[in-house]
């Protein structure tokens, strides 16, 4: 068949090596970018998480690269997170499992020893997180002068969370004449920008309009009206045994911990949370018991969860809508991974209403509403959360209409204690009171001084 991974001309070891795995035909992104970057084109790829792009790109590096040779690397891959750094490494052990190709992750969050000792050994791949890697290259532990092929996997994150001064820091030192590849589920300017700057040529391969959203996704919209409507339909959602494998997606660090405790409360004890204030044993425990079925219910923020790479999940629930439209797109590519079905849930506010607006221009589809169901209580909007989503509106409209006034502006109050300005009618107020203050002020601070102190000798009398 015209499909099958045979026919990609990858040799005997990668094909054992994927049949291992399972695969067993190459996705539309594999069939299209491993000819090309076996061919030794630059590569722009726009792919949609779960699409199988990593694949896509590691199998024609594996090949290229064949066995291990050397101590140096040969081939760099750079990821915005170092949850997607390890499963990029874990995918390469899969993958090379028949060759004797070595590779390293090397991110933040925990001390480098290990990973220098790993590097020291002798190496063919290295992954990692830009700030690690340029750590270790300014410590003289690695040599870059055999790199060959240099990837960026998630360009758009790695835009988005900064790592633009990194990534041009490591283009200077990496040989010029390489290979790159660079994919990116959505393609915002500064990826443009970036693929100016990184790209010679390239081919570009793209499997579906960027920032679209896999069809093997059904995506379900809930119009709540404040959290504890929430954290009631969250509960009522996830006591529904079809919700076999969840990843809940929430804003913030505080919002994980709550509803992570809510969860294991009152709902379901096996679930977990992953967020920036977590340990990285922690994280990476927590994935992995995810992974292999013995946690259900896994509760993380977006920069936290990114990377994750679990086959089966049935729903994705984000908990809060996420302000960075693309991240819509890769937090509901968590489910409907490799042609299989899913379901995305989204719990909207009513300030969030223009947000979701912007999402479905984004990935060129309504998402459809439902009613929150009956036995879900809905919880009258304590006055502070009414008068904070308020606010919110009232700064969207500004943003979007700089003369719109909006209904939170701040009062300016003359003030009362300036010259020719009238007396308040408080005591002390105006040029004249602020005399009188200092002159008390000046007295009662010489009184203080004598308080407690016997007056010299023949000063005074009696």
């Amino acid at each position: 068949m015209s499909n099958l991974f045979e026919n990609l001309k990858l040799n005997k070891q990668l094909i054992n090596a994927i049949e291992d795995a399972g695969y067993e035909k190459p996705t539309e992104i594999q069939e299209k970018a491993i000819p090309q970057i076996m061919a030794g084109h630059d590569i722009l790829g726009i792919a949609q998480t779960g699409t199988g792009k990593t694949a896509a790109y590691l199998l024609p590096l594996l090949m290229k690269i064949k066995y291990a040779q050397g101590m140096n690397p040969k081939a760099l891959i750079l990821a915005p997170t170092r949850e997607l750094g390890i499963q990029i490494n874990e995918e390469i052990k899969k993958l090379a499992k028949y060759t004797d190709i070595r590779t390293v992750a090397v991110f933040g969050g925990i001390g480098p020893k290990q990973q220098i000792e790993e590097i020291r050994k002798g190496v063919d791949v290295i992954v990692g997180t830009p700030g690690r890697f340029m750590d270790l290259y300014r410590a003289k532990e690695l040599v870059v002068k055999e790199i060959k092929t240099l990837v960026l996997d998630e360009a758009d994150k790695m835009m988005d969370m900064g790592f633009m001064p990194q990534i041009r820091q490591i283009l200077e030192v990496v040989p010029t004449k390489r290979q790159n590849l660079l994919f990116s589920a959505t393609m915002p300017s500064k990826v443009e920008t970036l693929t100016e700057e990184f790209l010679e040529y390239p081919m570009k391969i793209e499997v579906a309009p960027q920032a679209t959203t896999v069809e093997a996704i059904e995506q379900e919209l809930y119009k709540v009206p404040n959290f504890k409507t929430k954290i009631n339909l969250l509960g009522h959602l996830l006591r529904n045994q079809e919700l076999t494998r969840v990843i809940i997606f929430v804003k913030t660090k505080e919002t994980a911990e709550n509803v992570f405790k809510f969860i294991e409360r009152k709902i379901y004890s096996e679930v977990r949370v992953i967020h920036a204030n977590k340990g990285q044993n922690t994280r990476i425990n927590s994935i992995e018991a995810f992974k292999e079925g013995n946690v259900r219910i896994l509760v993380g923020t977006d920069v936290a969860a990114r990377g994750i790479d679990v086959s089966k999940v049935s729903h994705v629930i984000n908990f809060d809508v996420p302000l960075i439209y693309e991240d819509y797109v890769h937090r509901v590519g968590r489910t409907g991974r490799a042609s299989e079905s899913g379901v995305a849930i989204t719990f909207a506010l009513p300030n969030e209403t223009y947000h979701i607006e912007q999402i479905e221009k984004l990935i060129r589809k309504s998402i459809s509403v439902k009613e929150i169901p009956e036995k879900v209580i809905i919880e009258d909007t304590p006055f502070e959360e009414k008068q904070g989503m308020d606010r919110e509106l009232d700064d969207l409209k500004k943003r979007l209409n700089p003369e719109f006034k909006g209904a939170f502006h701040e009062k300016k109050h003359p003030r009362k204690d300036l010259p020719g300005r009238k007396d308040s009618g408080k005591k002390g107020t105006g040029q004249k009171g602020r005399k009188d203050a200092q002159a008390k002020s000046a007295g009662a601070k010489a009184k203080a001084g004598l308080k407690g102190k016997s007056a010299p000798k023949g000063k005074f009398k009696k």
